[in-house]
């Protein structure tokens, strides 16, 4: 059953075709939230929230965006209000472990590999909330900037020129890792 149709079927008060909806999407909104926040306890706080505020909020939902989208940026906002509130207190780990290669033969490029990844996070989180949730939104979970936009309720322009500002910081944090 597609999610508009268990959207539709939420809204009216089915229980069922919320949990359906929520097992779909809790994954990629906890990873969302983990990104932006950096840290697990309160990525899961975030996304809990955002699940109650959707429950509630599901008679508005008119299908305008998708519900990924939709539930996209109420995790947004959610974690834009967490980072407003305070710094996130661990590194954010952006970069996903290596898969099957063994590194214990290269111990100098692990090294090097998470000492990139700490780098990243510590230029991630000297990022505006707003410039990290574009950039987190485009560059890990692959949204088109049309959809950056309904997420974050800007402007396809506005969304662009913070993603162009967070590339500008990145890449000159990261330059002495090129």
């Amino acid at each position: 059953m597609g999610n508009g149709l268990l959207a539709a079927r939420a809204s009216e008060g089915d229980d069922d075709a919320f949990a359906v909806l929520v097992h779909r999407h809790s994954g990629p909104l906890l990873a969302l939230a983990y990104r932006m926040l950096g840290n697990a306890s309160d990525a899961e706080e975030a996304v809990q929230d955002a699940l109650i505020s959707a429950w509630r909020r599901l008679p508005e939902f008119r299908g305008d965006a998708t519900f990924r989208t939709w539930m996209y940026r109420i995790v947004t906002n959610k974690c834009i209000n967490v980072l407003r509130g305070h710094a996130p207190p661990v590194p954010l780990d952006v970069v996903p472990e290596p898969t099957a290669h063994d590194a214990s033969g290269e111990p100098a490029r692990a090294a090097e590999g998470e000492a990139a990844a700490a780098a990243l996070a510590r230029a991630l989180r000297e990022l505006r909330p707003a410039q990290r949730a574009c950039w987190v939104l485009r560059e890990l979970h692959g949204l088109s900037y049309e959809e950056i936009a309904r997420v974050v309720g800007e402007s396809e322009p506005t969304v662009r020129g913070r993603l162009f500002r967070a590339r500008r910081t990145l890449v000159k944090e990261m330059a002495s890792w090129r």
